[in-house]
């Protein structure tokens, strides 16, 4: 029996999830969505044990569904601000999104264990057999490439005797009187720094392999409920401060001393940019680890050091290595989302993927020809350096202004509970106006110098 669905989605990961969410709630159209993992939720399957979203549960999940309870939390460094789902909430969440609203509705056909292969089959992981499905559309919704530790090989060679692990293996490999090696320079080895600092381990036993450094976002800006004035006024300064800016230096600067970007060392210019997103709290705690290794990238691990593309780092030979040196967020190109009978699923706000996946979803709903919805869905690839965040705020920015002349998209924002940033952007006050407009000019000059 051959299976006809309008759309095949390639991928049960939150963007994935998001998308066939949308559609599911705005139109009649059924499903097929196939994925390599047992359970949906994506990545989160193979997440460290103790990850938490990077942004409040508010802007996470499926549009239709609240994830979490809307609470701000009492205790802990993220005390005060919104709740942050646990791997395991998130996990939860996705397979009764799944059991509880997509399965039941009779339109979503759901192949876990299965993978897309290069000529579009679908194909058992468990038995190898085919499954007869033809598709109007594919969506694509593993083009952006999630990776995390416990899913590929570090790209460094391991000495015999030395002690490299994933970081999801950390809490196992933990134990009295161990130096701790941290590799990685993003959000993934922040959580490890973290989670040792949490559990008391000694900050002077603390190594940390950052290649380049970060800017990195202040979670208290980026607030929904009633803490969202502090994110309206947070975006008004940024957009102000780029305004006033002469250089992207003093940009950077600006942002800097406004609280909105930070780095860890005020002697070091950071280089890169990942969205890396901690609260103030746990910025402090991350100063706290003053063994900071910047000679390059680790290309080989010793019994006793490492070997970087920088020189020799001696560490002694009870040193626990944590490897957290997966490109998460890679840096993919940008491609038309859609074209034709295939929709690929990218970021149309930096770092957004589930609102970016349901907005697509709208959009495709919405707008008859392939030319429009690009229009409108212009993609805004993951950032990687400093100047990506130039680029990406001015894309951002743009398609903003974009949205805001479409009075029905705009509603429909208002009215999207993953959205928690239109209503912030969008303001009829002249100065206002005045202050985005020169920060556009700002950043289009800066990226043309």
């Amino acid at each position: 029996m051959t299976l006809h669905v309008d759309y095949l989605v390639g991928g049960a990961g939150a963007m994935g999830m998001a998308f066939a969410d949308v559609i599911l709630h705005e139109s009649d159209k059924t499903f097929a969505i196939v994925d390599k993992r047992p359970a949906p939720g994506g990545h989160w399957n193979d997440a460290y044990p103790f990850v938490r979203l990077h942004q409040p549960s508010a802007f996470y999940g499926v549009n239709s569904r609240a994830l979490g309870d809307d609470l701000i939390d009492k205790v802990g460094w993220n005390r005060g601000l919104y709740e942050l789902a646990s791997k395991g909430e998130v996990c939860a969440y996705y397979d009764r999104v799944m059991r509880e609203q997509f399965l039941p509705s009779g339109r979503v056909h759901y192949f876990p264990n299965c993978e897309v292969n290069a000529q579009g089959e679908v194909v058992s992981l468990v038995t190898g057999s085919s499954i007869e499905i033809t598709p109007d559309k594919y969506v694509d919704a593993s083009y952006m490439q999630v990776q995390v530790p416990a899913t590929r090989d570090p790209d460094y060679a391991i000495d015999e005797g030395a002690l490299c692990v994933p970081i999801n293996a950390l809490p196992k490999v933990a134990g009295p009187n161990l130096t701790y090696t941290i590799i990685g320079g993003g959000k993934t080895a922040m959580d490890a720094v973290l989670w040792l600092l949490a559990n008391d381990a000694d900050p002077q036993k603390i190594h940390w392999v950052r290649p380049r450094d970060s800017w990195i976002l202040n979670r208290a800006n980026i607030q929904p409920g009633e803490l969202a004035l502090k994110s309206q006024e947070s975006f008004l300064r940024q957009m102000t401060e780029i305004s006033e800016s002469g250089t992207p230096e003093e940009m950077f600067a600006r942002l800097n001393s406004a609280g909105i970007l930070w780095r860890l060392d005020p002697e070091i210019w950071p280089s890169m940019y990942r969205c890396a997103t901690v609260t103030p709290a746990e910025f402090t705690q991350l100063k706290r680890v003053r063994n900071v290794v910047r000679m390059g990238h680790v290309e080989r691990i010793h019994t006793n050091g490492l070997e970087l593309t920088g020189g020799e780092y001696a560490l002694p030979e009870d040193t626990v290595y944590i490897d957290c040196s997966a490109d998460g967020l890679a840096k993919r190109p940008a491609q038309a989302i859609f074209q034709s009978q295939r929709i690929t699923l990218q970021t149309v706000r930096f770092c957004q993927q589930v609102f970016s996946a349901a907005f697509i979803a709208h959009a495709e709903v919405t707008y008859k020809d392939d030319a429009k919805k690009n229009e409108i869905c212009n993609v805004v690839p993951h950032p990687d350096t400093d100047e990506d965040f130039i680029r990406v705020t001015l894309a951002n920015t743009l398609n903003s202004i974009v949205w805001n002349q479409d009075e029905e998209l705009m509603q429909w924002l208002v009215d999207a509970r993953l959205d928690g940033f239109s209503v912030i952007r969008r303001t009829a006050d002249e100065s206002v106006v005045e202050i985005g407009a020169r920060a556009v000019a700002n950043m289009q000059r800066f990226l043309a110098s």
